[in-house]
């Protein structure tokens, strides 16, 4: 995690603010599922959430590197020659946005995910391991928020479809409510 950190503090282009934002993602993932682990007795699908929450965890962790890769390749294609016409380039800007936007949705999607799991915890699990699910809840809001901020950036960059946009909202919208119901629980 220190190594990250001060990557992520280095001047360098990669990991930003999409690795950041699959990172928190992770970390709030890991915290449903420890508390999951604790609430055998009170929640019986327990087991399953925390299992998911293990699989978006892994997941989300994993785009942290792929972010940094496709930041990467937007930069390589910025870079390239302006030829006359400057269709092939345009053409390989567009694809590498594309992708750029595409590990971001994913992250604000399983964000989103986390969320929910985190209210299910949250609700019906242990009551000792509250703190740890509202930490939960809106960490993955706030990765699904991020996230959904680099959609923005990159379909506006390209232009690139808006449904992409429109997805990450929903991703936002859904961790959102989860964020809240987890609030008005601990209430």
């Amino acid at each position: 995690m220190r190594d990250f950190l001060d990557l992520l503090a280095a001047r360098v282009p990669a990991p930003g603010g999409g690795g950041a934002a699959a990172v928190t993602g992770a970390l709030a993932a890991g915290l449903v599922a420890m508390a999951a682990r604790f609430s055998e007795a009170q929640l019986p699908a327990a087991a399953d959430v925390a299992q998911q929450a293990d699989r978006l965890r892994v997941r989300a962790a994993g785009l942290a590197d792929q972010d940094a890769a496709a930041y990467g390749a937007v930069l390589d294609a910025y870079k390239l020659p302006r030829e006359p016409n400057g269709r092939e380039r345009r053409r390989r800007i567009e694809a590498a946005l594309h992708g750029a936007a595409a590990v971001p949705l994913e992250i604000a999607e399983i964000a989103a995910q986390v969320a929910e799991l985190a209210a299910r915890v949250a609700v019906g699990g242990n009551p000792n391991l509250r703190g740890d699910t509202i930490a939960a809840a809106h960490l993955a809001e706030a990765s699904a928020r991020s996230a959904a901020a680099l959609v923005d950036i990159n379909v506006a960059l390209g232009p690139l479809p808006g449904d992409l946009s429109r997805r990450a909202a929903r991703a936002v919208a859904t961790a959102q409510a989860a964020a809240a119901r987890v609030s008005s629980a601990a209430g």
